[in-house]
């Protein structure tokens, strides 16, 4: 690696790693937001929210880490034009279209990772956290039931409580609940039991009980003993999932033919591809004046991400309806990028760099 790409790769490198690390706590930030809102919603078990919050990072690289690299790259390249260094360079030989080297030096890892991320680790991370909720729904004690203290059930539905849990928290002892439906009041208690998944609903399977239903102020309660009794536990508010087909494998959607898994599989291609035109658009775009702000640049290439990623999820979804043709996939959207940012990478290199007056 000759000397001076050795300098624009350190130097491109360590803004994108300093640009990287703040979006990555705000990332980590939002993720831990959302989480904690479905938590207080009762769909995800409160005991889960360490595991779950690592298996959503790898969003991050996907959404996050293109951002990343095009700023970094934007504000490297625009302090050479600012600090009059690329008027230096240029002194030697070394034209704009030249850092494309250490520029793909930087950029070329941390596209394959994003290709990695998008086409295998996301898949398998939602899969992972997909598993784990809906093992947790088989074990009271991930879901915070706790022997010898009162548990509200999901929606205010009711109150449980149990004396004795077994160490996977499925099976149980001595057990109370009561719930109030329709304006009864229900009451159930059984020796012993455990607790089912059947079809995705939590079945508690109760033996040996009384069950006592009624008004409150009407003498029309009555007793029933019971050998085996089956409740449903309430589910949690449910909310749409912002992709049902996120924790399938890319393997899968390729022997799949429906509309939503060409969208899901066309997204997946298109964000490595959309961090490459972004690694080579960042090279014009951040072409200015000797020491003229970068802020105004770190502004446009958000707005110039915005649009991209935009234009992609938008064109996802109407791929996923069948609004667009499934051999259009994305193509419509990623080849015109493209060939923009490899015309303005070759009008880049034509333009002549301006030194600061004396």
């Amino acid at each position: 690696m000759p000397l001076i790409n050795r300098y624009l790769f350190r130097q491109f490198s360590q803004l994108v790693f300093a640009v990287l690390t703040v979006l990555f706590l705000i990332s980590v930030g939002g993720f831990l937001t959302d989480l904690i809102a479905e938590i207080s919603r009762g769909k995800v078990p409160a005991g889960l929210m360490l595991q779950l919050l690592v298996l959503r990072l790898p969003r991050f690289i996907s959404f996050v880490l293109p951002l990343a690299l095009f700023i970094g790259l934007m504000m490297g390249i625009a302090r050479l034009y600012a600090d009059s260094e690329m008027a230096v360079l240029a002194s030697v030989g070394v034209s704009s279209q030249q850092l494309l080297k250490p520029v793909l030096w930087v950029a070329a890892p941390l596209v394959l990772l994003i290709a990695f991320a998008s086409l295998w680790l996301v898949p398998f991370t939602a899969n992972k956290a997909k598993s784990m909720v809906e093992e947790a729904n088989r074990s009271f004690l991930i879901s915070g039931l706790e022997p010898g203290r009162f548990v509200e059930l999901p929606g205010k539905s009711g109150i449980l409580f149990v004396t004795e849990l077994s160490r996977d928290g499925r099976q149980f002892k001595n057990l109370f609940v009561q719930r109030e439906i329709n304006g009864r009041l229900d009451i159930i208690t059984a020796s012993k039991g455990d607790l089912r998944l059947v079809g995705g609903a939590r079945i508690l399977r109760l033996e040996d009980g009384t069950r006592m239903e009624g008004e409150l102020g009407r003498r029309d309660f009555r007793k029933v003993q019971f050998k085996v009794n089956e409740i449903k536990v309430p589910e949690p508010t449910e909310s749409k999932p912002s992709n049902k087909l996120d924790a399938v494998s890319t393997l899968a959607l390729l022997k799949r033919g429906d509309a939503g898994a060409k969208a899901e599989l066309h997204w997946r291609i298109a964000l490595p591809l959309f961090a490459a035109i972004l690694t080579l658009l960042a090279i014009p775009l951040a072409r200015s004046e000797p020491r003229q702000p970068q802020y105004g640049l770190v502004l446009f290439a958000v707005m110039a991400y915005l649009l991209g990623m935009l234009s992609l999820l938008a064109g996802t979804y109407l791929l996923g309806n069948g609004s667009i043709p499934a051999f259009l996939g994305l193509w419509w959207a990623i080849l015109p990028m493209a060939a923009l940012s490899y015309w303005l990478y070759r009008r880049d290199g034509r333009l002549k760099v301006q030194a600061v007056p004396a």
